[in-house]
């Protein structure tokens, strides 16, 4: 196909923020058709990123009637990421769902599902993988280097970022805050690096601690305590089949100056590596013990035909669209997003019931 034809469901912030203009950025891309429940924000989007003739509605299974649409990406709440993902392969179109990839394990289940029953491709926005750095521990990774890896922290902890736009603090359509939000990420990428997607049991905990105060020094502005139902903070313990462990960490509110987001931290039996400060990669080397901080300067590769200099956002946009084009599996398997889920519910269950959940 020379154009694949895209139909944007959701036009909200993290459309106009990321999937949009990661999208036009792309020569071989067009928007042709716009969806969000207030119109407004459905014309602003066709005006600012899609073709001229690009249709708008507020309804989306109106949008899915249109056959010429090759792509959709899904970019609601998460509470509608089920049902509209489904809708949408089984309107014959592939699907880029935002993450996380649905609001609990048995509506991923059936996402999962209907992308094997129509054969047509589905993928979840975790666009933390195309960092350079996480790229850079994926290879190593895959070349042996830190040898069996039986210990990782993934860490997402804001000291006072949380977002109080959109239905951030709305447990109903969100499932959950920071854990399900940030953590979602960092957890991705721990699990991709280790290549483990098989969980035993966790243990979890939640906190709404800092929710209720008004001496809040919020990043953007003061939060509504009333509106505030979700965690600010969540910690996890997970253990895999295999024995190795994990630590989680998220929090949107947390009296700390250890500041990460969507970062990780790998050990195995011959090294380690983690982001912190870019890469560092350390072990023993001689009876010496080392420490490795690789340039990862991309000085304007061409990854993707016509793409170059691209940040993370574009090249997940790159990947996507060429795997839609070439036939290929993208980056980021509906299998693994699923078991990310899987695991996040088990902490927020583990935290409800305080006690071991087993998977």
């Amino acid at each position: 196909m020379d154009k694949v034809k895209i139909g944007i469901i959701g036009c909200g912030g993290i459309a106009n923020k990321k999937h949009m203009p990661s999208l036009k950025s792309l020569p071989n891309v067009e928007m042709v058709a716009f969806c969000d429940i207030i119109e407004e924000r459905a014309l602003k989007a066709k005006a600012n990123f899609g073709t001229p003739d690009a249709k708008v509605y507020t309804d989306y299974k109106k949008l899915l009637e249109d056959k010429t649409i090759d792509v959709v990406h899904v970019c609601t709440p998460n509470r509608s990421h089920s049902f509209i993902t489904v809708d949408a392969l089984e309107s014959g179109k592939h699907v880029m769902c935002e993450k996380p990839m649905a609001i609990n394990s048995a509506e991923a289940e059936k996402m999962l599902e209907a992308a094997k029953r129509t054969g047509k491709k589905l993928t979840i926005g975790y666009q933390t993988r195309q960092y350079p750095e996480a790229q850079f521990l994926k290879q190593e990774a895959l070349n042996g280097t830190f040898g069996d890896i039986y210990y990782a922290k993934a860490t997402a902890i804001r000291r006072r970022a949380v977002p109080t736009w959109g239905v951030f603090l709305n447990e109903y359509e969100q499932g959950g805050g920071p854990l399900i939000d940030i953590g979602t990420h960092s957890l991705d990428l721990t699990l991709w690096i280790m290549d483990n997607y098989k969980p035993k049991y966790c243990v979890g905990t939640k906190f709404h601690k800092l929710n209720d105060q008004t001496n809040q020094g919020n990043a953007w502005g003061n939060w509504d305590p009333e509106k505030f139902t979700v965690e600010d903070s969540a910690f996890g313990f997970v253990v895999m089949e295999n024995g190795a462990t994990i630590n989680l960490e998220a929090s949107w509110a947390l009296n700390t100056l250890d500041v990460r987001e969507a970062t990780t931290l790998v050990c195995g039996t011959l090294a380690g590596g983690d982001i912190h400060d870019g890469v560092r990669i350390n072990g023993i080397r001689n009876n010496s013990q080392y420490v490795l901080k690789p340039s990862l300067n991309p000085q304007g590769a061409a990854f993707f035909e016509g793409v170059t200099g691209a940040t993370p956002e574009i090249m997940e946009a790159a990947q996507w669209i060429d795997a839609v084009i070439n036939d290929k599996e993208p980056c980021v398997l509906p299998e693994q997003a699923l078991v990310v889920t899987k695991i996040l519910e088990g902490i927020y269950k583990s935290a409800e019931s305080g006690d071991i959940y087993r998977f």
